[in-house]
């Protein structure tokens, strides 16, 4: 199923069951979102991605970092990562989106794709550190890239474009219900840079 622009889809649920996504479009102006991509590309302490797939360790072209308001820790694909303090420009982000969601967040995992051919494969956000159910905002900055969902029994897939400077709310059973990921593609040159908000358990 494709998905029509934000101004047709509004703040309407983009699942038709077991879960919620809203997408509110172009949250940050084009001005704000380029500034917050050269700040967050030059600032941010970026590392390639670590996970162990069958045993064998991966490292990923596409890099991440962890921030929050405390130091925790995030265990996922076999790996422990610990969160950095928050930076002023996450802070700042941080507060536009909890303001536009009206939800709560202590936590940002960050990810850095260079270009299009950097992507995520099929998976669900639901470590056992993260609240469950809890909501999770995605904001993107740098170029517009496809986003996938798909449903775990019915294989029902939906597709969104994520805009520069857009906001995606999951929350409720979304999670335990659908996949996620982002495609891969040739035809995109240059970087994005996604920050996803999320409830760490303390």
């Amino acid at each position: 199923m494709h998905l029509f622009s934000h101004e047709e889809s509004g703040l309407k649920n983009l699942l038709p069951i077991d879960g919620i996504v809203h997408y509110y479009g172009k949250t940050f102006s084009t001005i704000e979102a380029g500034n917050y991509f050269t700040e967050l590309f030059q600032n941010i302490q970026w590392k390639h991605d670590e996970s162990y797939i069958y045993g064998k360790l991966i490292i990923t072209k596409r890099k991440v970092a962890w921030y929050a308001d405390d130091e925790f820790e995030y265990k996922y694909s076999g790996t422990t990562k610990k969160a950095l303090p928050f930076t002023n420009e996450l802070l700042a982000i941080k507060k536009m989106v909890e303001e536009k969601t009206g939800e709560n967040y202590n936590s940002c995992l960050l990810n850095l794709y260079h270009n299009g051919n950097e992507g995520m494969g099929w998976h669900s956000d639901a470590e056992k550190e993260l609240k469950k159910n809890a909501a999770i905002a995605s904001v993107s900055f740098g170029a517009d890239r496809k986003f996938l969902f798909r449903h775990k029994q019915s294989k029902e897939t939906i597709e969104v474009q994520l805009e520069n400077g857009s906001l995606l709310l999951m929350k409720g059973e979304t999670q335990t219900h659908w996949l996620h990921r982002l495609p891969a593609t040739k035809k995109i040159f240059t970087g994005r840079i996604n920050l996803t908000f999320r409830t760490v358990i303390v």
